[in-house]
């Protein structure tokens, strides 16, 4: 399946798709998109658009997109659970205390915004980052 966001990813837009590949659709292809045409070219290309504005899968009632996508598709998993509030305060600054962990996943997430561009790269350099969090 094809998955769609905004593009010059930071923190929800790679670990979103992490989460997407290793817990939901381990063929998932990831799309990139400036922010005006996400969601229609989610149509054209029928893929599934997160993480950005009128989406279903995007912040709502207080939860970012990582824990939207983890109440819609069922996953019960205490890792993620916490790794969810970890995300939450990384991607959300007002809740950046939420966890201990959060600033410097919010660090190291501004940091590949700044240091690669390319959104494809950035997912194949910071899936270890995620991965390592999980298994933290």
């Amino acid at each position: 399946m094809k998955w769609i966001t905004r593009e010059r990813a930071k923190v929800e837009r790679i670990a979103c798709p992490r989460l997407i590949k290793r817990f939901i659709d381990p063929e998932a292809e990831f799309l990139f998109a400036p922010r005006e045409q996400v969601l229609e070219i989610a149509k054209k290309e029928n893929a599934i658009p997160f993480d950005t504005p009128r989406a279903e899968l995007y912040h709502k009632e207080g939860k970012c997109t990582f824990e939207v996508i983890l109440e819609k598709y069922k996953i019960k998993d205490p890792a993620l659970e916490y790794m969810a509030k970890i995300i939450h305060g990384a991607d959300i600054l007002e809740d950046i205390n939420i966890t201990p962990e959060s600033a410097g996943i919010r660090a190291i997430a501004h940091g590949f915004y700044h240091l690669v561009e390319d959104d494809y790269k950035k997912i194949e350099l910071e899936f270890p980052v995620y991965d390592a969090l999980y298994e933290y």
